[in-house]
């Protein structure tokens, strides 16, 4: 009689327990145990297999090892996507792209497939459309190469047999959480089915020289589904940000094996899909007017300077308890700064709700955006107006000190690019164009003036 055991396996990051509990003691993360059937008869077997079917390596000195060709990378058609990617997609690379639903990674993916097709082999396999779903999208693309292949199928076992073949330079895989097994019982989307399948798919990747892009699914709080180790397992992790809507859109790599993850893509859709924006800071500046409350930043976005807008709104609350909203920006960082405000500089928030956003749908992750948000609810709470042609950057500490904020000269140089006469900076930098300020309450008295 075959002998079984119920497991409870973490869906996040793999670790096991013989009995069901509500909250994972390895990652804390809630509600993440599914119950799974163990054969463990099979599991001992398969163990003392391996401690003597094992062989020894072969091994060759470093000096004899012939390096990847920087040549064998394959071009996106977006220039700055490719320096996300290192400088293109590199043959015998797995790349896992992961975003929202229906922010683009299809569409993305299938202006990709179309570009590359026209010199190379490109197969397209969905595991979530059909043929004809996915051929309105590429009739909407204009992607009509005979080299783009298109195959739908949700086995992992075939997928990787296809790879395995080598007749294709460039597969994507759409998407990972519906691929299955047919060894393993449990359902697509379980740790063990993303591993394994992650795991075959790159093992053909690697030996058949086929850059592979993989799709991958986000939770609710916008981090990648599945287990961690498959982030480990692939070469390069994209992540496909913005807003779904409407505005801009981002892609940026927090892992690259072959590249820096210092880089960002900024995206706009439109009914020919998704073009690169050349110029985002003339873009997201364009419609501004200047009101109170609205102050323009100076930020990085990877290496890349931007103007953006941030804008506050500061209302009486009508509650016991205010408001703190934010879009686009980070509310624990958001409460922190009202808190240094109502301390350092007198202003009388408590009964206030205060809502900041970032307009382009961008997500500020730059320490040195404190002093414009700052600035912008100070400027909506007393009624002023900052001068239109002034940018703002630096990082405020709970002091009110207001600290220097890094690569300042590209900060300079796009806001001088753009017409603007003066930034309120840190006075740590020394440059014509800076009005220097060391504390925040000196800055307001000083600079928010104009009715």
């Amino acid at each position: 009689m075959v002998k079984t055991k119920a497991r409870f396996i973490c869906q996040n990051c793999g670790a096991n327990y013989s009995k069901w509990a509500g909250k994972c003691d390895n990652c804390g993360q809630w509600n993440t145990l599914l119950e799974q059937i163990i054969n463990e008869t099979e599991a001992k077997t398969a163990l003392a297999k391996g401690a003597v079917s094992g062989k020894k390596l072969e091994t060759i000195s470093v000096n004899k090892i012939i390096p990847t060709d920087a040549k064998s990378r394959l071009g996106t058609s977006f220039p700055e996507l490719d320096s996300v990617l290192g400088g293109g997609i590199l043959l015998g690379s797995v790349a896992l792209l992961a975003g929202q639903p229906g922010i683009g990674k299809s569409t993305l993916l299938m202006q990709i497939a179309n570009y590359i097709s026209q010199q190379k082999n490109v197969l397209y396999i969905s595991g979530e459309e059909s043929a004809g779903q996915v051929k309105l999208r590429a009739i909407r693309l204009g992607a009509s190469s005979d080299k783009l292949h298109f195959a739908s199928s949700t086995s992992g076992n075939d997928i990787a047999k296809t790879i395995e073949e080598g007749n294709y330079d460039f597969v994507i895989v759409d998407s990972i959480q519906t691929l299955s097994l047919s060894e393993i019982s449990s359902a697509p989307g379980t740790v063990s089915q993303v591993s394994n399948c992650g795991n075959l798919i790159i093992r053909a990747a690697k030996s058949t020289d086929t850059a592979v892009m993989i799709v991958g699914h986000v939770t609710k709080d916008g981090t990648l589904a599945g287990p961690k180790v498959l982030e480990h397992l692939v070469d390069v992790v994209l992540n496909f940000e913005g807003d779904r809507y409407g505005g801009f859109k981002t892609v940026r790599a927090v892992k690259n094996r072959f590249g820096s993850t210092t880089e960002v893509a900024i995206f706009e859709m439109n009914e020919k899909g998704l073009e690169e924006v050349k110029n985002p800071s003339a873009a997201l500046l364009s419609e501004r007017q200047n009101t109170d409350g609205s102050i323009i930043l100076s930020t990085i976005e990877g290496t890349r300077p931007i103007l953006v807008e941030i804008q506050a709104l500061v209302n009486p609350t009508n509650f016991g308890y205010p408001k703190r909203t934010a879009s686009g920006f980070d509310l624990n960082r958001l409460n922190l700064l009202v808190a240094v405000l109502e301390k350092r500089t007198k202003l009388k928030l408590q009964d206030k709700d205060i809502f900041i956003n970032v307009v382009g749908g961008l997500r500020l992750s730059d320490a040195a955006a404190d002093l414009a948000v700052c600035m912008a609810i100070a400027s909506a709470t007393a009624g002023r107006k900052l001068d239109d042609k002034l940018v703002v950057f630096g990082e405020v500490g709970l002091g009110g000190e207001i600290r220097s904020a890094a690569a300042s000269d590209r900060r300079l140089t796009e806001a001088k690019k753009l017409g603007f006469t003066g930034a309120i900076a840190p006075a740590t930098i020394k440059d014509k164009f800076v009005l220097p300020v060391k504390d925040l309450r000196t800055t307001l008295i000083k600079y928010m003036d104009k009715k």
